[in-house]
């Protein structure tokens, strides 16, 4: 933020669009996503090379057996 701010003081092109909360609360979404599409298969590989998952609770749920070994954040 401070950065920008800095770059506003000599005309940068674009440098005052960060002092809008909507406009870098939507570059933080847009770069989480690209970051979540370039790099989620990899780590979701290595958390089942690790076998790192959740267990299955048998609730009789179609389909429910086959997400076995899928790695969780939790929640």
């Amino acid at each position: 933020y401070y950065l920008f701010e800095y770059l506003d003081q000599f005309d940068f092109p674009g440098a005052g669009m960060f002092q809008f909360v909507t406009f870098r609360s939507a570059m933080a979404a847009l770069v989480a996503l690209i970051i979540a599409i370039f790099f989620g298969k990899n780590i979701i590989h290595k958390l089942q090379k690790k076998q790192i998952g959740e267990t299955i609770r048998a609730l009789d749920i179609e389909g429910q057996y086959s997400k076995a070994g899928t790695p969780t954040m939790g929640g």
